[in-house]
């Protein structure tokens, strides 16, 4: 498996699939056996590999998070959902290509999918906004969950953002109240909601469409109410101090899992999702359709409650005597 854009931390891995293949290539050209020099390199390489992988500070999962060329939310509903159909516009300014979403099946199980996208280049970042949706997003993520209460298909939301559009456009358009709406609704919605933080969940940007019943996070995701840059120039007035600040976060998949904030970590490939994205799409679609399976059986009544009661007690703690 070779590393494509490796990260910093991963840096050593790279040198020695380097040094492997080198070795390989040298003993293709000879009559000289190197099969002991190569086996001592691969078994060099995949103890490094469990190693690193396995001892990923906070900060190592946010730059994996952030990978470019990690799957976003099409490739996901491309791998493991069925003839998807995307929906358009929001009825009031336009559509945000941030925000795509619509109809689609889950092994024979229609639902309604949105999420945040980003671009694999400049031209398709620009168009995306990089993953920053605009108030017509949020309001067009809104009509669609209207459109599956309608319909009484289940709601599944992928978060993928470094938070919401903060420009002056979308200050005039009201962002806030567009996705303090969205919470207001979330709430209410009569049918069962699913959202999984995929790569970066920042801020309200990821909350906008994130009030669900299950939500999950992919292992080397993260969910935050600020990025560990912002953290850090707020409170050290350096963002050279980012990895220290997403430490103090504990804005890693396992942290939010033992605090109660996420109900399933879903485990990646070796190294990230960007690495076997088919692996991630499939881990990914079985944990969904697991909790929708469950969900489904539950009574509306019941499934409001439950949803209210799983956000009212965030944020709970208690002094010591």
């Amino acid at each position: 498996m070779t590393i494509a854009e490796p990260l910093e931390f991963e840096k050593p891995i790279t040198n020695l699939q380097r040094q492997l293949a080198d070795l390989k290539d040298r003993a293709a050209d000879s009559d000289i056996d190197m099969g002991p020099e190569v086996k001592k390199i691969e078994d060099k390489l995949a103890k490094t590999k469990e190693e690193i992988y396995q001892n990923m500070s906070p900060w190592n999962r946010v730059e994996v998070a952030r990978h470019p060329q990690r799957p976003f939310m099409l490739d996901y509903i491309q791998e493991a959902f069925d003839d998807f159909t995307e929906l358009h516009g929001d009825r009031h300014i336009g559509d945000d290509e941030a925000m795509p979403g619509g109809l689609a099946y889950l092994e024979g199980r229609r639902v309604v999918v949105m999420g945040h996208q980003k671009g694999r280049d400049t031209k398709e970042n620009l168009r995306r906004n990089f993953g920053s949706a605009h108030p017509e997003g949020y309001r067009k993520a809104l009509r669609l969950m209207k459109l599956a209460e309608k319909f009484k298909a289940p709601v599944v939301t992928f978060i993928d953002t470094p938070g919401a559009y903060p420009g002056i456009g979308a200050e005039e358009r009201n962002i806030a109240e567009a996705i303090a709406y969205n919470l207001k609704e979330m709430m209410s919605l009569s049918v069962p909601i699913v959202s999984v933080v995929i790569g970066e969940g920042g801020s309200g940007g990821a909350l906008g469409i994130g009030v669900a019943d299950r939500v999950l996070m992919m292992e080397n995701s993260y969910y935050s109410v600020i990025s560990p840059e912002g953290c850090a120039a707020i409170l050290w007035k350096d963002r050279k101090y980012k990895e220290e600040a997403a430490k103090a976060l504990k804005l890693n998949a396992d942290e939010l899992f033992k605090m109660g904030i996420v109900d399933e970590v879903i485990a990646e490939p070796l190294g990230g999702a960007h690495h076997d994205p088919q692996g991630a799409a499939n881990a990914l679609k079985t944990s969904v359709r697991a909790h929708l399976m469950e969900l489904e059986k539950v009574e509306q009544g019941e499934l409001l409650d439950q949803r209210y009661q799983k956000f009212r007690k965030f944020g709970e703690f208690k002094e010591k005597a």
